[in-house]
C-alpha cells in the first residue's frame, strides 16, 4: 500500500522528510524495531517501559523505509508526526488492512470479571442463530476451525486488525471480542467499529497499573465514549455499569444510541427468576424486553446467571430471536477454566477457575458453597508484580467461605512466591487459621487431591485456562487442568523421595 493512500484515515499529523521520496510503498507495519523492517512503516511508541523513538535508527538499518513519530528525528526517511503515536497505530493498523470492522459486526466486552465466559455465551447464541461468529479473548482467537495465535486478552492493534481482516475474509459476519482496560489504556481498539459493546461489572484488579479505582474506571469508560457504536448494554445492579450507561445516554442525544441494562435487583430490560441450581448447572427463565424463554446452563452461580443475561439482551438487540438465546445457552457445556468442572477424585468434586480477584472469588466459591454437602477447600495463590494490594483481600474472601486453603504460587514472575504468600496469609489469617502453605502449585495440587473426602468440593483458582506458568521471565508449560488428569491417573509423580 502506497504511504500516500494510507495515511487517508488519519488527521492532523505532518510529512517530515529530507532527501527521500515521500510517497513510499509500504509492505508492513512494526512498532518493534527488533522485527524484520523491509518496506516498512515503523511506530515510535510511547508510554510504555520503552521509547520507540530510541530504537528508530535500528528500524531504518533493518528496512524501515517511513516512520510515524511524535518529535522530529535524524533519520533519513520520511516521518510522520503525530500528537499520539499509539493512536496513530490503531488508525494506520485499521487502514493497511482495508478496515475489516466496517464489514464485519463487532461487538467489544469489557469488565472487571465475566468478559470471557460473556463472550463466549454470546458467540454461541449467535452461531445459533445462524451467523458465523469469530471471537477473541483470553483464551485465543478463533472463527470455525482456525485458531488465530495472540498472546494478549486484547491483542496490540496490528496483529488485531490482521486478525479481524482475516476473519472477514474468511466469511466472518460477526466478532465477539473481549477489551481490556489496558488496552483501552493504550488505545488498541481506536481503530475497531463496535455495532454494540457489553459492560459486565467493575471491582477491584490492576491497581499496580492504574493506582487508582478512578483512573482504572476512566479506562474501561472509554469503551463506551466510542462515537459509532449505536448499542451499549450494561450491567443495571452495578453502580457503574449504572453510570456508564446514562453518560452513553447523554453523550449520544444528537446520534441514535440506544443503551439496555440487564440485573436481578434494579428494573432492567432484561432479567432473570432461577428456576433450578445445582453444583454442576443452573436453570432460569429469562425475561428479555418481554421475550421470555427457558434457559439451562451447564454452569452454576449466580455471576454466571448474569453472563447470560448480558449475551442474551445483546443478541437479542442485534436481530437474534429469543429461541437462539435458548439454543446457544443450552449449547455450551463448559468454557476452559471458568468455573469448570474437570474431575471427581476422593468422592470429591474438583473445579479450575481463573478468579484473581477478591470478587472473583466470592463469587466463585458463593455459587459453590450453597451446594457443597462436604468440606469447601480452595487452593489459589496471587500473581506477581501485579496489585499487591488484593492479596490479603483475597485471602480474607477465601478464610470466610472456605472449611480449608492451600495457598501457592500463581505466576511469581520476579518475585518471591513466599513474599506473594505472605501477603496473602496476613488476610487470611484475620479470619481462620485452618489453611497450609505448598510453595510449588504442582506438589500443592496433589496434596489438595489428596485431603478430597466424599462430598468435599475443591477449587483450583488464578490460573484458569493458563497453559504456562511465569517464573523469573522464564514461561514454564503447566496447565491446572493438565497437572489434575495426569495426578489422578497416576501418571505424574508428585512427591520426590
Amino acid at each position: 500500500m502506497r504511504l500516500e493512500t494510507l495515511l487517508e484515515g488519519l488527521s492532523d499529523y505532518e510529512i517530515i522528510y529530507d532527501t527521500s521520496e515521500y510517497d513510499k510503498d509500504v509492505h508492513r507495519l512494526s512498532s518493534d524495531s527488533r522485527e524484520p523492517q523491509e518496506n516498512g512503516l515503523y511506530f515510535c511508541l510511547t508510554g510504555g517501559e520503552l521509547d520507540g523513538h530510541l530504537f528508530a535508527k535500528e528500524a531504518v538499518k533493518k528496512g524501515a523505509v517511513a516512520m510515524v513519530v511524535e518529535r522530529k528525528l535524524c533519520v533519513d526517511v520520511p516521518q510522520i508526526l503525530v500528537k499520539n503515536t499509539r493512536y496513530a497505530l490503531s488508525i494506520l493498523s485499521a487502514a493497511f488492512y482495508q478496515n475489516p470492522s466496517k464489514t464485519l459486526k463487532v461487538i467489544g466486552i469489557t469488565g472487571t470479571n465475566g468478559k470471557t465466559t460473556t463472550a463466549h455465551m454470546l458467540k454461541s447464541i449467535l452461531e445459533k442463530g445462524g451467523k458465523k461468529t469469530g471471537l477473541i479473548g483470553t483464551l485465543g482467537a478463533s472463527f470455525g476451525e482456525h485458531v488465530f495465535p495472540h498472546e494478549l486478552t486484547t491483542p496490540d492493534p496490528i496483529v488485531l486488525q490482521r486478525t479481524l481482516a482475516q476473519m472477514r475474509d474468511l466469511g466472518a459476519e460477526y466478532v465477539v471480542m473481549e477489551v481490556s482496560a489496558h488496552a483501552l489504556y493504550y488505545q488498541k481498539t481506536d481503530g475497531v467499529s463496535f455495532v454494540a459493546c457489553i459492560f459486565t461489572n467493575f471491582t477491584q484488579d490492576h491497581l499496580d497499573f492504574f493506582q487508582t479505582m478512578q483512573a482504572y474506571k476512566r479506562a474501561k469508560k472509554r469503551l463506551f465514549e466510542t462515537a459509532d457504536c449505536p448499542i451499549v448494554v450494561c450491567n443495571g445492579d452495578d453502580e457503574t455499569g449504572r453510570e456508564f450507561g446514562k453518560a452513553f445516554e447523554e453523550s449520544g442525544k444528537d446520534r441514535q444510541r440506544k443503551t439496555v441494562y440487564y440485573g436481578m435487583n434494579t428494573p432492567s430490560d432484561a432479567f432473570a427468576i432461577i428456576t433450578n441450581e445445582t453444583l454442576y448447572a443452573i436453570e432460569c427463565l429469562l425475561n428479555v424486553n418481554d421475550k421470555l424463554c427457558r434457559i439451562s446452563l451447564s454452569l452454576t452461580g449466580l455471576h454466571n446467571v448474569y453472563n447470560a443475561l448480558a449475551a442474551a439482551s445483546c443478541a437479542v438487540e442485534l436481530g437474534a430471536h429469543i429461541s437462539s438465546v435458548a439454543a446457544g445457552l443450552g449449547a455450551l457445556k463448559r468454557i476452559q477454566g471458568r468455573l469448570e468442572k474437570v474431575a471427581k477424585y476422593h468422592g470429591g468434586d474438583v473445579f479450575v477457575d481463573f478468579a484473581h480477584t477478591p470478587d472473583g472469588l466470592f463469587q466463585s466459591l458463593t455459587a459453590l458453597k450453597a451446594h457443597c454437602k462436604g468440606r469447601l477447600i480452595c487452593l489459589f495463590g496471587c500473581g506477581g508484580n501485579r496489585d499487591k494490594s488484593k492479596r490479603a483481600p483475597m485471602g480474607e474472601t477465601v478464610a470466610k467461605l472456605c472449611d480449608f486453603c492451600v495457598l501457592t504460587s500463581d505466576n511469581p514472575r520476579y518475585e518471591d512466591p513466599l513474599d506473594i504468600i505472605g501477603e496473602i496469609e496476613r488476610g487470611y489469617r484475620r479470619f481462620s487459621m485452618r489453611y497450609l502453605i505448598v510453595p510449588e502449585r504442582k506438589i500443592a495440587l496433589g496434596y489438595a487431591l489428596d485431603f478430597l473426602r466424599e462430598n468435599d468440593v475443591l477449587l483450583v483458582a488464578g490460573k484458569g485456562g493458563e497453559n504456562e506458568q511465569e517464573i523469573m521471565g522464564i514461561k514454564y508449560p503447566f496447565n491446572d487442568n493438565d497437572i489434575i488428569e495426569k495426578i489422578i491417573e497416576g501418571k505424574e509423580r508428585i512427591f520426590t523421595e
